[in-house]
């Protein structure tokens, strides 16, 4: 979503017409509201099952179809959206589509055949990319998704959690490409001797000894830069926290982190540890802070890749 406003507001800015849509999800409003943004609401989330997971779709594409079918867009940009890029498609709508989970193949099987331009970190080998029989026009750029709301980002909140501030992100186990059952639980409850430890669960919100468990939304970005170490599997809080400066260890579950590799070789603080060696880690980065400023301003945000597509095909039309 965060991704979805910071592309939105910038073609605002230049003068065009923008509809941003999400679907109905633990996370999407609450961001949505949080940055000030009233996107449609089309379809839900339901990842109770393969079957559940199919018929929110299907529903999601024949309200997407209903709501665009009289008037489509002169272009789709999503996320790899399946349903919105399914329609898109359909539609005849040009589609632009941003990608930054390589282990994602159900939905990148599903979406990134259709699209017309894939807007792609320089990380991301682009062979990975032509393994779903990609036709596209493959655009890259050199930074990650993240630059797009983090360049030039003012923690609009400030926490009240005493330090040291540890913040542990579990895995998102409803996920399609999530095949193995995991949980960060038992390392964050081993971290809470080391500070006190936020845990962002991903579904529940129900307390939990030793941990604080937020029942209401928490700005990540913002409570991330304000922590002192941030611990996950790799995801965007991981990324939101070392484009910052604080100390990010990734938990070696995932495979395929080019994303993360990348920020590693650039000299982000980003960490990589086996589960048993996450506590040992943590103690050695607890306290550290890097200055990271300038190697953030050094990278392309990709929403500049987007503006620059738009110019030059809208131009050619005009």
């Amino acid at each position: 979503m965060r991704y979805g406003v910071a592309i939105a507001k910038r073609l605002r800015d230049r003068g065009h017409e923008v509809i941003l849509t999400t679907r109905r999800h633990p996370d999407t409003l609450q961001v949505a509201n949080f940055l000030n943004e009233n996107p449609v609401v089309i379809g839900k989330y339901d990842p109770k099952s393969l079957a559940s997971r199919l018929k929110a779709g299907l529903h999601r594409q024949l309200l997407f179809c209903k709501f665009f079918e009289k008037k489509p867009p002169d272009f789709a940009i999503s996320h790899s959206s399946v349903d919105q890029i399914r329609v898109a498609f359909g539609l005849g709508t040009p589609i632009i589509a941003t990608v930054d989970t390589v282990y994602a193949e159900a939905v990148n099987k599903l979406t990134l055949p259709l699209a017309d331009y894939i807007v792609v970190s320089n990380a991301i080998p682009k062979m990975n990319l032509k393994a779903y029989n990609v036709k596209s026009k493959i655009v890259g750029f050199n930074g990650v998704d993240e630059v797009a709301w983090i360049k030039n980002f003012t923690p609009p909140v400030e926490y009240a959690f005493k330090k040291p501030l540890i913040v542990v992100r579990d895995v998102e186990e409803k996920a399609a490409y999530t095949e193995q059952k995991f949980s960060l639980l038992s390392i964050a409850k081993k971290l809470s001797n080391l500070g006190n430890v936020v845990y962002l669960s991903r579904y529940r919100r129900k307390a939990i000894k030793g941990l604080i468990v937020p029942t209401q939304f928490v700005d990540s970005a913002s409570l991330v830069v304000q922590a002192d170490l941030f611990v996950g599997v790799g995801g965007t809080i991981t990324r939101e926290a070392a484009l910052q400066g604080t100390p990010a260890i990734i938990v070696d579950f995932y495979q395929k982190q080019y994303v993360n590799d990348y920020l590693m070789r650039k000299g982000f603080p980003i960490f990589k540890s086996a589960p048993t060696e996450v506590y040992d880690l943590a103690k050695d980065l607890l306290g550290k802070k890097w200055n990271v400023g300038d190697k953030l301003r050094e990278l392309e945000n990709p929403v500049d890749i987007i503006e620059h597509i738009l110019t030059q095909k809208i131009g050619k039309h005009t």
